[in-house]
């Protein structure tokens, strides 16, 4: 299986091709992700994973792009900040904010019908989940499971004050194209 680790930075994975703007040790592609298009062939990765890298860029080109080298059937693993994230406020290179809804528009079927909007499309959103920073609060290991237990329940926590209240960390999601 082939696997990309998209901007690993620090975070080198055994087996993965470890892409990254940044020559560190452990890189085995250097390589800018707002160059596109990515030194890859068209659908050669089974699973890619993307942490902390689209609230820095400008990311449906970049989205575009991990949708063309990514396998039919392979999975697409995404962690941004959740907007009500006080990261959001305190990283200045932070250009984007994210709801669980914002990559319902990248999926069949889109969200609000919008699917004309994008000339690419994964063929469903396996998972998504609201992450919330455990280490400084102690309530948030009992928000986090109640918060996550239906989509429904992560649309009220985003629709209401509970998102203000009781402010989340990041959101992962898994796409499969």
């Amino acid at each position: 299986m082939m696997k990309l680790n998209v901007g690993c930075g620090t975070d080198i994975r055994e087996g993965w091709i470890n892409m990254d703007i940044s020559s560190l040790e452990g890189v085995d592609v250097v390589h800018d992700i707002n160059n596109l298009p990515l030194p890859f062939d068209s659908c050669m990765f089974d699973e890619i994973v993307c942490q902390d890298i689209l609230e820095h860029i400008e990311y449906i080109p970049v989205l575009k792009e991990l949708h063309r080298i990514l396998k039919v059937g392979g999975v697409l693993s995404i962690r941004v900040p959740h907007f009500s994230s006080r990261n959001n406020y305190i990283d200045p290179t932070h250009k984007k904010m994210f709801s669980i809804r914002t990559f319902d528009f990248f999926a069949e079927p889109s969200f609000l019908g919008r699917g004309y909007y994008f000339d690419f499309k994964f063929s469903k959103i396996v998972d998504c989940k609201i992450i919330f920073q455990k280490k400084v609060l102690f309530y948030d290991y009992l928000i986090e499971p109640l918060i996550n237990i239906h989509p429904r329940v992560m649309d009220l926590y985003e629709i209401t004050m509970l998102a203000r209240i009781f402010p989340a960390e990041n959101i992962k999601i898994f796409l499969t194209k």
